[in-house]
């Protein structure tokens, strides 16, 4: 059986990440992010969210809230 050249590929690609992010300012449906790591983003889907809340985000869209204060754990592979 063939498959296609390009799902091949695609299945070799990582999956994107789901991140937590605090909100540091908010522009309409669109948010600035910093990650723990100090990065910062930009996501959109924001909802009812307020600046210093901590959400999920994954690939520029906030998924949903985090706990607050949840620990940071970080896995190397």
């Amino acid at each position: 059986m063939s498959r296609n050249p390009y799902s091949v590929f695609l299945d070799l690609l990582p999956a994107k990440p789901l991140q937590i992010a605090t909100v540091t300012a908010v522009d309409g449906d669109t948010a600035r992010l910093v990650l723990p790591g100090g990065g910062v983003l930009t996501a959109r889907g924001l909802g009812a969210r307020a600046i210093g809340a901590e959400v999920f985000v994954r690939d520029g869209v906030i998924e949903g809230d985090a706990p607050a204060d949840m620990p940071l754990v970080q896995f190397v592979i």
